[in-house]
């Protein structure tokens, strides 16, 4: 009980006040919007280049957390996408949105902060091990296989450069990508610039997590219940299992395999929608699994947190 009140409950009731705001007309659509690019376009940026600049990448990049992490991650992603396609009669491209939605984990607005209530700051470099190829490695299985359902003759160059326009259009690729070329190179960066990183970092999670209630308060539930209750169990059950078997095999080290567990075990983020949205096919499923996915992982992550150990 201490897990769920000490550690959760503050995470979701920031999502909570976000969407009573939006609620009661406190803020509007717009203001809401803009809390949120700056959260993903600034404030998220900031705090992903100075993490990756300062990561200890020969200690924290491990094969075997990646791989943990990512096999759930795809066993979800392909979870979904047959489901969708085979058991509730989808098209493919409607099929890829929707297998989307179980390989995307909110790792950011979700994972970090609970891993960092959990655990504390020092446990984190496993979180941003994980984040630093999340949304590359997600937004190319996505888009690869959108472009594969969708392709009416086009070749294979057609697909990979679709895919290369993505990748360098997302800002959190480029700050990742930024902190990497620090990181690799030892540049130094001016204590007065990481100082101002730093506090505008520091307003990122906060801030995303009031966004995303008042961006919640747009998707509320409607049809589609058991496909979105199919991939609320991949998301918030069969991934994080998949996580804590592989991570169990491999021996990782206690704060990697929490890590692991805790961003695997993260409702569908945002991003879900995003990806949706931006093929125009299974934005309702998307938009409905974020929210119930979101509310659900309240009582999910403290049964993951119960037997990690967290009191």
């Amino acid at each position: 009980m201490n897990a769920l009140i000490d550690i959760i409950l503050p995470v979701f009731l920031v999502v909570g006040f976000g969407y009573a705001v939006r609620w009661r007309n406190i803020l509007s659509d717009g203001a809401i919007d803009g809390l949120m690019t700056f959260a993903q376009s600034v404030a998220i940026p900031c705090l992903l280049f100075l993490a990756i600049a300062r990561l200890d990448l020969k200690a924290e990049f491990n094969a075997p957390l990646l791989l943990s992490f990512y096999t759930g991650a795809l066993a979800g992603f392909f979870a979904g996408l047959l489901a969708a396609r085979f058991l509730f009669g989808r098209p493919w491209t409607d099929a890829v949105a929707i297998g989307f939605v179980s390989l995307f984990s909110n790792s950011l607005l979700l994972g970090l902060p609970i891993t960092e209530r959990a655990f504390g700051p020092d446990a984190l470099a496993g979180n941003y091990a994980i984040i630093a190829i999340h949304a590359p490695f997600c937004y190319a299985v996505g888009i690869t296989a959108m472009e594969i359902a969708r392709a009416q003759g086009a070749g294979p160059l057609q697909t990979l450069r679709q895919i290369g326009r993505a990748m360098s259009r997302n800002i959190l690729v480029l700050a990742i990508a930024a902190g990497f070329v620090v990181n690799l190179t030892g540049l130094p960066l001016p204590g007065v610039l990481v100082e101002a990183l730093s506090l505008v970092g520091r307003a990122a999670l906060p801030t995303a997590l009031f966004a995303l209630g008042g961006v919640l308060y747009l998707y509320r539930p409607e049809g589609d219940l058991k496909i979105v209750a199919f991939l609320c169990l991949v998301s918030l059950v069969v991934h994080p299992a998949i996580t804590w078997g592989l991570g169990s095999a491999f021996s990782l080290e206690t704060d990697a395999f929490r890590s692991a567990i805790l961003t695997a075990a993260s409702a569908p983020g945002i991003n879900a929608y995003v990806f949706a949205n931006l093929y125009g096919v299974g934005k309702r499923v998307a938009a409905t699994t974020v929210l119930v996915g979101t509310a659900l992982s309240i009582f999910t992550v403290w049964g993951w947190l119960t037997l990690l150990g967290a009191s």
